[in-house]
């Protein structure tokens, strides 16, 4: 399917591992020019070499989002980038239950997750209204329904997300701007890999992944899928939402989780 994106740019946040990368290579084959961005060098220049050795129009972008000097750079690149679509995907965790979870804590896990994002909004959402086109997509979580025991900051932070994506979407009413969430479940990252296989060589399980990922998903992540996400699940519900054939669907949180929000 011809998702009718080729000559939009985006801007997709912590991109260059991950989530992020997945999102930043579908949306550059479906024709979209691609502004990477993280907030190390070494690892942006990887992703973006990739990138346009397959044929993308790809730069790079640097800061760090949480602080409102750096995040203003990534701004005045954004600007001049041009920016239709804006995934908003970057979202740091720590683990913390309610013993452990400092007011800080909570503070941090609301400005990585939410104020993030909206100085980005603040920022592109004008210029986007003025052309009357874009679209805002927003990586919430299924901790924003199912909080976790040991996420509490982050669970919260990522609901506020969900109801911050529905404001948003009716502030832009009539303006041809759209904005949603995506909201994954567990997605198998190479970090999330490592772990697991850690955890197998400690605790003496196979560490074969095709035996391990049974075992993560029936104790970890039970759901009616039978499997863990992967970054590309994730990247083709964004590329479609970013999508002119998208254009009706706005202020949703779109769960790709396998159905595990439904497990008890």
């Amino acid at each position: 399917m011809d998702l009718d994106l080729a000559g939009r740019r985006a801007l997709v946040t912590a991109s260059t591992a991950g989530i992020g990368a997945a999102v930043a290579r579908r949306l550059v084959d479906e024709g979209c020019a691609v502004l990477v961005h993280g907030r190390n060098a070494e690892r942006a220049a990887e992703v973006t070499r990739e990138l346009r050795a397959g044929g993308g129009t790809v730069e790079v972008t640097l800061g760090d989002l949480t602080e409102a000097r750096s995040a203003a750079e990534v701004v005045t690149q954004a600007r001049a980038w041009g920016v239709d679509v804006l995934v908003n995907n970057a979202g740091p965790f720590t683990e913390h239950d309610w013993n452990t979870a400092e007011p800080a804590a909570w503070i941090d896990a609301m400005n990585a997750n939410v104020v993030s994002a909206v100085r980005l909004i603040r920022a592109l959402t004008p210029r986007m209204r003025e052309r009357g086109w874009g679209r805002v997509i927003n990586l919430g979580s299924r901790a924003a329904t199912t909080p976790l025991p040991n996420m509490v900051d982050y669970s919260a932070a990522k609901a506020a997300v969900v109801n911050m994506t529905t404001s948003l979407a009716q502030h832009l009413t009539g303006s041809g701007v759209t904005a949603n969430t995506v909201s994954p479940g567990v997605i198998l990252t190479e970090g999330m890999r490592r772990m697991f296989q850690d955890r197998a060589a400690a605790e003496g399980w196979s560490a074969e992944w095709s035996k391990l990922e049974q075992r993560v998903v029936a104790e970890y992540a039970p759901n009616p899928t039978g499997r863990l996400g992967t970054g590309q699940d994730i990247a083709a519900v964004v590329a479609f939402l970013a999508s002119p054939l998208a254009g009706y669907i706005n202020g949703i949180d779109l769960r790709v989780d396998g159905g595990i929000a439904g497990v008890p």
